[in-house]
């Protein structure tokens, strides 16, 4: 019995517009990953879509491609609106739409999250953008405002719906969803499927073709893969720890955005680290000097953004610390293969915050391999390492010989100071340089969430003691009034101000206000940008917490009432 094989098949062979194949093309793409396969052909039909799959399976190129082959780009106003849970997603899905619609004249996106300026997202929703792509908050608000209007829209994608779950976006996807014209085409993207996404889906999605895709993405045997349970306010003081402890000779510490970076390296230069950075924001041959120098010794540790986790082969680098958690599994095995190059083994530690738990687990049903856990090195670890790096180094003076010390030595001697006393003197002196161990933050304790056993905010912790450790209290306006949540509060201050929700502490949720625990190291422009996120229609209006509690409010005289007499006294 002879067995033939079938030929995987192409991207002409998929019925996408010719410019949209052609950018294709150009890109470098041949073959298609297996959810795209199953994926662009009933989307090209106009049919609704359920897709279980991971970011790194290749699915925005699935949604993306079928999509832009459909646009009546004559059209000016939105036919796409796609939402994704963060601002960094909501990007890198925008940029994708641009590069695989470079062919197509008078393509629009338009991109609406957090931490741009209103006047630029105006802009491009006047100028008829076909393609909008946002998180659900800023997208809100602009349906609020009247500038972005969904009469016209073809296709809906909700991208990582679990995420949005999860980050407490539910009711605003709900209103888009519930917004949208029925005749619209409903594509939904979720690693799983909570029973509330599983709601919308049986409610608003007609028919809908079922797709399930898992990662095949993989990592080097040769890296060993840790992860570190540290939150957010005491970050920095586990990577010093780490750095002082482990044989570190090149490391690259990633970190989310570009803020974070530049506040990282200050924070680490502070603390005596030779260290550099790498974003975005930085022109090609200031890259290169950077690279470079971290090639010749002249950098230890790179803080940079995933502007570095493709393509920087620095064979020096032994350690990789994912200090913030990448979106995705790919962005992860991409970050990681920074070392480990070519034969030789490398150190991945991964910090994840107490709620992070269920991105681990994606990342290792991704990569096939268990992140083993490690402990942050206490103070007897950092003192009993100091005390070995200076025994060696006494070791090696005995070997070099010290004769022109021997003289004053002797003298001291002499003049009866007893030897052990002196030595103990001098190892004081030698010593005095090295920086004070600094405390660590205590875990914070999460109560949980009787129906689903997921963690939950706690409510009334910042009023009943003062501030965790690392973190400053700010006052928001918005309380229990407005309705608002704690889940809420997380995603529109992660995403406008561009930081991870684990580094967001507790939060104190009042009648007329809230009050949240965020780091001390926040400067102030990432403030300013948290000020203007919108929750419930109203500004944040952030500004640090100063304790008066909430006044109850006065009651108003009416007339007819008798007036307010106080009690006399006996």
């Amino acid at each position: 019995m002879t067995s033939t094989s079938v030929a995987s098949p192409s991207f002409g062979d998929l019925a996408l517009l010719p410019a949209v194949l052609s950018a294709v093309k150009t890109l470098g793409y041949e073959i298609p990953s297996p959810i795209q396969i199953q994926t662009i052909p009933a989307l090209l039909e106009g049919r609704d879509m359920l897709g279980q799959a991971q970011t790194g399976t290749g699915k925005t190129a699935a949604f993306a491609l079928p999509i832009l082959s459909r646009l009546e780009l004559t059209r000016r106003e939105p036919q796409v609106l796609v939402l994704a849970p963060t601002r960094e997603l909501a990007q890198q899905v925008a940029v994708s739409f641009s590069k695989y619609g470079q062919n197509l004249q008078g393509l629009e996106v338009a991109t609406l999250c957090g931490g741009q300026e209103y006047r630029e997202q105006l802009g491009a929703l006047k100028r008829g953008a076909q393609v909008v792509v946002g998180t659900p908050g800023r997208v809100i608000d602009h349906l609020d405002r009247g500038s972005l209007k969904l009469d016209g829209l073809t296709s809906l994608v909700l991208d990582e719906a679990d995420e949005m779950l999860r980050m407490g976006f539910i009711d605003d996807v709900k209103r888009v969803v519930a917004d949208t014209p029925k005749t619209a085409q409903r594509v939904f993207f979720s690693a799983t499927l909570p029973t509330e996404i599983e709601r919308i889906v049986n409610r608003y999605l007609v028919d809908p073709v079922k797709v399930a895709i898992e990662s095949g993405t993989t990592t080097g045997e040769n890296i060993e893969q840790r992860l570190v349970r540290v939150d957010g306010g005491a970050k920095l003081e586990a990577l010093s720890r780490i750095l002082e402890v482990e044989p570190v000779d090149g490391a690259i510490v990633f970190v989310r955005t570009r803020a974070a970076c530049a506040t990282l390296m200050e924070q680490l230069s502070a603390r005596g680290v030779n260290v550099a950075s790498l974003s975005g924001d930085l022109d090609q041959s200031l890259r290169e000097r950077t690279i470079q120098r971290l090639k010749r010794g002249k950098v230890d540790v790179l803080i940079a953004t995933d502007v570095a986790a493709r393509g920087l082969d620095v064979p020096r680098i032994t350690h990789v610390f994912n200090y913030d958690l990448p979106q995705d599994a790919e962005a992860y095995t991409h970050r990681i293969g920074r070392t480990g190059r070519a034969g030789r083994t490398g150190i991945s530690i991964t910090f994840v915050g107490f709620r992070e738990g269920r991105k681990v687990g994606w990342i290792e049903q991704a990569t096939g391999q268990k992140l083993s856990e490690m402990e942050v090195p206490d103070e007897a670890a950092i003192r009993a390492h100091r005390d070995e790096v200076f025994h060696q180094k006494v070791i090696a003076a005995l070997t070099a010989g010290a004769d022109e010390q021997r003289a004053l030595v002797g003298r001291l001697v002499e003049e009866g100071y007893d030897p052990i006393e002196l030595a103990c003197s001098f190892a004081r002196l030698a010593r005095a340089d090295e920086a004070p161990i600094g405390r660590m933050q205590a875990p914070r304790k999460e109560t949980r969430n009787d129906r689903d056993g997921k963690p939950a905010r706690r409510e009334g912790g910042a009023r009943d003691r003062g501030p965790s450790e690392g973190m400053t209290r700010y006052r928001v306006a918005v309380g229990h009034k407005d309705g608002v949540k704690p889940g809420q509060l997380v995603g529109a201050l992660a995403n406008e101000g561009g930081i991870e929700g684990a580094r967001i502490g507790r939060i104190d949720i009042r009648t007329s206000f809230s009050v949240v625990e965020l780091p001390n190291s926040l400067p102030a422009s990432i403030l300013a940008k948290m000020a203007r996120a919108r929750v419930a229609g109203r500004a944040l209006e952030i500004s640090e917490d100063s304790g008066a509690p909430e006044r109850a409010p006065r009651r108003r005289r009416e007339d007819g009432d008798a007036p307010i007499r106080r009690p006399s006294r006996a």
